[in-house]
């Protein structure tokens, strides 16, 4: 796979998702720490993790005996720059368009 479509398969499951969004509320959890309140099983949520890992979202770093799970926003970055920025690019230009010919035919 090409490295945008690992990403976009990584993010395409919600419980993957839901991974990311609590490294991104605090980051650095173990795998215990990040399987609590899921309803998911270690294994499920250690599976997860390496698909994570796989697409880059997720490093790792062991810290004695615990192995620390932190967020890489760099993936999720190009995947905005790429395919989301350039899409949203002439709304916003648009606006700017709208926003300086009202201010010069104001009253």
């Amino acid at each position: 796979m090409k490295d945008d479509d690992t990403v976009f398969h990584a993010l395409a499951d919600a419980s993957r998702r839901e991974l990311l969004d609590r490294l991104y509320a605090r980051d650095g959890q173990t795998l215990r720490e990040l399987t609590a309140g899921l309803e998911m099983t270690r294994q499920a949520v250690s599976k997860h993790l390496g698909v994570l890992e796989a697409a880059d979202l997720v490093v790792t770093r062991r810290s004695g005996r615990e192995k620390l799970h932190f967020l890489n926003p760099v993936p999720i970055r190009l995947i905005h720059d790429r395919w989301i920025d350039k899409y949203t690019e002439h709304r916003i230009a648009a606006l700017v368009d709208l926003k300086t010919e009202l201010e010069e035919n104001r009253p």
